[in-house]
C-alpha cells in the first residue's frame, strides 16, 4: 500500500483524546518484503488502530531501506528480529568486523541491542516468544533413512551434505562454518539457490541437495516432503520479534501497550499458520491478520 511517509505533520500521539471515535495520531508502520513481514505489518496496523490510532503499513524491501526511515521519524514502528537488527546496527556502528553482540540468549541479545537503538532515537520494546530463525531441514525420507532429528545427528551420522542457501552461506558463521564447527558436518558446498526459496527446498526434495537453509515460521515444508532438524547446540541467535518504534514520534505508554498485547499473544506456531495461510492458501495478509486478531479476542470492536 502507498502511503504518505509523513505522520501527520505535529499531530501529538500521546496527547489526542481518547473517548469516542477520536484518533490519536498518525502511525506509519513499515514492512519488509516478504510474507511473513507483511503479516506483521497488518497485524501491528490494526491492533494500533483499534487502540485509536489512525496507523498505516508502508511496504520497504529491506533494511537498509526502512531503518533509516525509522530513525527519521518518516515510519514510526517496525515488527522487528531481535538478533539481526543487532547485528546490523553493530556493523553500522562498528564495522562489518565487529565482535558480534547476538547470541541464542534473547535477554542478553535484547539488552545489547537496546544499547545500540537507543542513541539512534529507538525505543526497543519487550520481546515476546515468537521467533523466526534460521533453521535447516532435510527430507524425511533422508531423515529417516539416517536416524536425524537434530544436526548433532546429521554431523555424528559422517554424511556429506551439501546445502542449498544463499551464497553467503559459505562465510556466515550461522551457516556453513558454524555446520561445520558447531556440529561437525561435513559439508561440501553450497548450492546457491537462495534461503528458503521454491527452488532450495525442491533440490532438497529429489536430492540433488541433502540440506536446505530456511526458517523456523517455513509454512511450506510439508509440501515439499521436508522436516526440520533441531539445533540442538543453540548455534542460531535470538531472532525473537519485538517491535522497534521511533521513540520521539512513538515511543508513548498506549502505543507500547496495545503492541505489548499482540507480542504477548504471538507463538512461532501462530506465525508459521499465518505465513501458510497467505503462502499456500493465498489470502490476503490483512485478512489473516484480523483474523487471527479476533481469534484472540485482541480486537475491542
Amino acid at each position: 500500500m502507498t502511503v504518505s511517509l509523513a505522520a501527520c505533520g505535529g499531530d501529538s500521539l500521546e496527547d489526542g483524546e481518547s473517548g469516542g471515535d477520536a484518533k490519536k495520531g498518525s502511525l506509519v508502520v513499515g514492512a519488509a518484503g516478504f510474507t511473513e513481514a507483511k503479516v506483521l505489518a497488518q497485524l501491528y496496523k490494526q491492533i494500533l488502530d483499534d487502540a485509536g490510532f489512525d496507523a498505516s503499513v508502508k511496504s520497504v524491501e529491506n533494511r537498509e531501506i526502512y531503518e533509516p526511515e525509522l530513525e527519521k521519524g518518516s515510519i514510526d514502528v517496525v515488527p522487528e528480529y531481535a538478533a539481526t537488527l543487532a547485528e546490523f546496527l553493530n556493523a553500522a556502528k562498528n564495522g562489518p568486523d565487529a565482535e558480534p553482540v547476538a547470541s541464542s540468549d534473547v535477554a542478553a541479545t535484547v539488552a545489547a541491542l537496546e544499547k545500540l537503538a537507543e542513541p539512534r532515537g529507538l525505543k526497543v520494546l519487550p520481546a515476546g516468544k515468537a521467533v523466526d530463525q534460521n533453521a535447516f531441514a532435510v527430507s524425511a525420507e533422508f531423515a529417516k533413512e539416517h536416524g536425524l532429528k537434530t544436526l548433532s545427528d546429521l554431523g555424528k551420522s559422517g554424511e556429506k551434505v551439501k546445502i542449498a542457501a544463499g551464497d553467503e552461506c559459505e562465510v556466515r558463521p550461522f551457516c556453513a562454518p558454524g555446520l561445520k564447527k558447531t556440529y561437525g558436518i561435513d559439508v561440501t558446498g553450497v548450492d546457491p539457490k537462495g534461503v528458503g526459496t521454491v527452488q532450495s527446498k525442491q533440490a532438497v526434495k529429489n536430492g540433488q541437495d541433502q540440506l536446505v537453509l530456511t526458517t523456523t515460521t517455513d509454512a511450506t515444508l510439508d509440501s515439499f516432503g521436508l522436516v526440520l532438524l533441531d539445533d540442538d547446540k543453540k548455534l542460531q541467535n535470538a531472532d525473537n520479534i519485538l517491535p522497534v518504534v521511533n521513540a520521539k514520534d512513538a515511543g508513548g505508554k498506549e502505543i507500547a501497550d496495545a503492541l505489548a498485547k499482540l507480542t504477548d499473544a504471538l507463538t512461532t506456531d501462530d506465525l508459521v499458520e499465518l505465513n501458510r495461510k497467505v503462502d499456500s492458501e493465498r489470502q490476503k495478509e490483512a485478512d489473516v491478520a484480523k483474523d487471527y486478531l479476533e481469534s484472540k479476542g485482541l480486537l475491542k470492536k
